[in-house]
């Protein structure tokens, strides 16, 4: 999960720099190449191993669920990225592991004792704080986008923690791939398809799709080898260090509620596992 955080926390600057380079490129461009080399690099591996029909695994509904709420989450976590930057989305979509301990009771039997309740809701103080950073007037679609991919990917996490007990890591993957890619080409079907112009923009592209694909086979693993709730927890590394990319190369320092609300969503999130 450490390594999946490093990878996560790179593709995040990646997607923000495309902006950059060309700023009419639609972030759903950004997800589908980035979905699509997912799917290239685990479908080559297979073929290598002779293993293509193990990826299909058990076809159970969890596995096609995860691919939707995932692609979703994906999707508007571009999006996010886009409009605000890296560091503040990242925290916000971070707030998945709030709602993996919300929904923990429901989805996967687990029980949670009233501090754990008690961190729930200071975390969510957090995401306050990060809807008026500055106190005046922000991009809330963009923070909104951001919030809504952290619950997406909650019950993505969630579905991998079902699907995982009886598919591979690359089986849940390529469901996710598989229904990125029907999703993404409906999307292109009604609003339209825009290709980058410039010889650096498809660099950066390509570089997203191979830190995300690699981030995405350690993330799934990670899933499967540990409690969902413990291993959000370590998730948080991604919007630490996804502030940090945005700092040093973007030169994006948040304001002073932005980082308050930054800090309790880390603080509560960490804690969260230890409290149960």
């Amino acid at each position: 999960m450490l390594l999946a955080c490093l990878l996560f926390s790179l593709m995040n600057a990646c997607v923000y720099a495309i902006r950059l380079f060309e700023a009419d490129i639609p972030a759903t461009v950004i997800s589908f190449v980035r979905i699509v080399s997912n799917l290239v690099i685990l479908i080559l591996a297979a073929l290598f191993n002779q293993q293509m029909t193990a990826l299909f695994g058990d076809r159970r509904p969890s596995l096609w669920l995860r691919g939707l709420f995932g692609t979703l989450a994906l999707m508007l976590s571009f999006m996010a990225i886009t409009r605000i930057g890296p560091g503040e989305s990242a925290f916000l979509t971070a707030t998945s592991g709030l709602f993996v301990a919300l929904l923990g009771p429901m989805v996967l039997g687990q029980r949670n004792s009233w501090l754990m309740w008690f961190a729930i809701l200071g975390s969510f103080a957090g995401v306050m704080l990060l809807f008026k950073p500055n106190g005046y007037h922000v991009d809330f679609l963009g923070r909104g986008m951001a919030l809504l991919s952290g619950f997406l990917s909650a019950l993505a996490y969630l579905m991998v923690a079902r699907a995982g007990r009886s598919n591979s890591p690359q089986s849940v993957i390529f469901y996710f791939c598989l229904v990125a890619l029907l999703v993404h080409v409906t999307y292109f079907v009604g609003y339209g398809f825009q290709l980058p112009k410039q010889l650096e923009t498809w660099g950066v592209l390509l570089l997203t799709g191979i830190l995300g694909s690699g981030a995405q086979f350690y993330m799934t693993r990670a899933y499967q080898m540990a409690p969902a709730a413990l291993v959000s927890a370590v998730g948080y590394l991604v919007p630490v260090l996804s502030l940090f990319w945005g700092i040093t190369l973007f030169n994006q320092l948040p304001g002073p509620n932005a980082l308050l609300g930054a800090l309790l969503i880390v603080l509560f999130g960490v804690l969260l596992p230890f409290l149960r």
